[in-house]
This record gives C-alpha cells, sequence and structure tokens, in this order.
C-alpha cells in the first residue's frame, strides 16, 4: 500500500482535509445546540491525524531530499484547512514525490551522511520505523491533550 512515499503522503494529506471537515461539521454541530463533546471528538481526531500526517511530510521530505523550505511549507500546509490537497498537487507536478523509498545507497553525496544511513536502516525494518513514529504521534499527542485545546479551555 505504501510502496512508494507519494502513495503515503497522499493518503495522509487526504486524510488531514478529511478531518478538517470533521472538525468543521462539529463546530457548526456544537453552533447549532449539540452537545459540545462532538467538537472534542472531532477534534480529537483531527488532531492526531495533523499529528501524523505531519510526521509523513517529515519522512517523506527528507526521502525525497526536499528543502527546508519545502518540508516547512508541506507541514504548516496542515495548517489551513484542506491545503494539505492542493499542496499535495503542487509536489506532485514539480516533481517532488517522484521515485521510491531510499532503501540502498547511491552515488549521491548526502546518502554518506550518518543521517542518510540511518533513514536506510529504518526503511529497510520499517516496522520498527513505524512503532517509532507511533510512539512519538501518540506521546506527543498525550501531551498536547494535557497541556489543553488550542485557545484554552
Amino acid at each position: 500500500m505504501f510502496r512508494t512515499p507519494a502513495r503515503l503522503y497522499r493518503l495522509l494529506a487526504v486524510a488531514e482535509a478529511i478531518t478538517w471537515t470533521i472538525l468543521i461539521a462539529a463546530l457548526i454541530a456544537r453552533a447549532v445546540g449539540a452537545p459540545g463533546i462532538v467538537v472534542t471528538i472531532g477534534g480529537g481526531i483531527h488532531g492526531f491525524v495533523f499529528l501524523a500526517y505531519g510526521a509523513t511530510a517529515i519522512l517523506v521530505g527528507f526521502n525525497q531530499r526536499w528543502s527546508i523550505g519545502v518540508g516547512v511549507l508541506a507541514v504548516v500546509s496542515a495548517i489551513i484547512p484542506y491545503a494539505t490537497i492542493p499542496m499535495e498537487i503542487w509536489l506532485h507536478r514539480t516533481s517532488r514525490l517522484t521515485g521510491d523509498w531510499r532503501l540502498e545507497k547511491s552515488d549521491h553525496p548526502q546518502d554518506r551522511t550518518w543521517y542518510d544511513r540511518t533513514m536506510r536502516w529504518f526503511l529497510r525494518h520499517a516496522w520498527v520505523l513505524v512503532a517509532l513514529i507511533a510512539v512519538a504521534v501518540v506521546a506527543l499527542y498525550v501531551i498536547l491533550l494535557v497541556l489543553g485545546p488550542p485557545g484554552g479551555r
């Protein structure tokens, strides 16, 4: 399913947009009389997918050797409702999502760096990478829940 970085990135970009819809619908529902729990649930789903999208954008950006500016733009696109979709389209059209996971060393000078070697190891041991990302996303999610919702309680 995630044989290419483009497929993984697209899935999370679309999921992020869908969760914006869930959150916006929950806010509208609360405004017309639904219990506040709908926003808590919608916001929780959106927050978790937001963090997962951010982690995915960082991983894919690193694999694809995006500039720091493109990587930051990809992560920041999640803050604006539905912006991950045009971001994915732009990345695709500019060939920034072209290619496979970099599992093997190439002649590229960056492939000799410690962080590229580390990334290749994790990509070859995907279950470890997925587990670490999942733990990081859940930990950050819990920390943010403890700190409270955006704008305070």
